[in-house]
């Protein structure tokens, strides 16, 4: 059954040509704004690694990766990239980038067991990954809401641009960020799961920052699983905004503070993944080869669907869906790419 819905009434803004127009301005808009906020310089990157490299994102662990072997080197397994969270703490040291600057670069992915296909979620991501160089003194909450005020700044500056090319829009986000630890927000909501928290506190501060993604809270559980060999889970979390059309928090980016070589150890173990030390990502990590950084991915369709308004991201994006979806958004006159 189609998890799809479209509000009543709801009708596209732009026209499929003027849509294509303000993607483009969106892209170019926003990766401008994130690189002057950040110090951010673009880089290429790929889109697939090697499997036994330890470098591709293990997301919640249970996410299968598409992968596929390449007889001309020696039938090596690579894996299409789950996100680029690991390899572009690699890149910072390999292309010789210094402390308080950081590379941005396009990431796509393809995440073949995505749980529910609705009018977030897609088999396709494409997302802007960035990292950025810091010293381990800026290792603490403050210089991580001080990035995720900064980004929040960055979106909200692209959507007023955008409100300038685009007059019949309409993208009133909040600047103001609502900051609030995970263990703080089931505390004040014991009764409601993580995704009913979610859409109480961003329903009441339009703009919020749910911090310290991953750890077990006392309930038992995390407020949501997350990989735990890149961020740390101490200083990372999740920038949602309130969306006005669809009545739900929107998650943008999910980012932080990256692991140490202790924070590192910590999580493996908490996990049960002592085994990853091994891998030659992890042995760099761990031996103090790799820089100290903060990075996250920011949703690029999530973005623009945001900004233009759109009810389905396949307003914004070429995706696949089940036949359902495409009736249901045929009926309501929302055409998907």
């Amino acid at each position: 059954m189609s998890k799809t819905y479209i509000p009543e009434g709801y009708k596209p803004r732009l026209s499929l040509y003027d849509t294509q127009k303000a993607i483009e301005f969106i892209k170019q808009s926003f990766q401008r704004n994130l690189c002057a906020a950040l110090n951010l310089k673009r880089v290429s990157a790929p889109l697939f690694v090697r499997a036994d490299t330890g470098l591709n994102d293990n997301l919640s662990g249970v996410e299968r990766p598409v992968s596929f072997d390449v007889p001309s080197i020696g039938g090596a397994e690579f894996q299409i990239v789950h996100s680029l969270a690991k390899w572009k703490r690699w890149a910072l040291k390999k292309y010789d980038f210094h402390t308080g600057n950081g590379l941005v670069t396009d990431m796509n992915a393809i995440r073949r067991d995505e749980e529910i296909l609705d009018n977030l979620h897609s088999v396709y991501v494409d997302q802007w990954d960035w990292e950025r160089i810091i010293t381990r003194g800026q290792r603490n909450v403050d210089y991580l809401k001080q990035t995720v005020s900064r980004i929040v700044n960055a979106v909200c500056n692209t959507g007023d641009e955008l409100m300038w090319e685009f007059p019949v829009l309409s993208c009133n986000l909040k600047r103001e960020v609502f900051f609030i630890g995970a263990q703080e927000l089931e505390d004040m909501y014991p009764e409601l799961d993580p995704k009913q928290r979610e859409h109480a506190i961003t329903k009441e501060h339009k703009t919020v920052f749910i911090m310290n993604i991953g750890k077990r809270l006392r309930s038992g559980k995390p407020h949501d699983s997350r990989a735990p060999d890149y961020d740390d889970w101490d200083l990372n979390g999740d920038i949602l905004f309130w969306n006005d059309l669809l009545e739900i928090p929107f998650e943008i980016s999910s980012m932080g503070i990256r692991v140490d070589e202790t924070s590192l150890m910590n999580q493996l173990k908490l996990a049960g993944k002592e085994s990853m030390s091994e891998l030659p990502y992890h042995k760099a990590l761990l031996a103090g080869e790799l820089p100290l950084t903060i990075g996250g991915g920011i949703g690029q369709s999530r973005l623009c669907m945001l900004l233009i308004g759109t009810a389905h991201i396949g307003e914004v994006q070429s995706g696949v869906w089940d036949d359902e979806t495409y009736e249901i958004c045929g009926k309501a006159g929302v055409p998907l790419l």
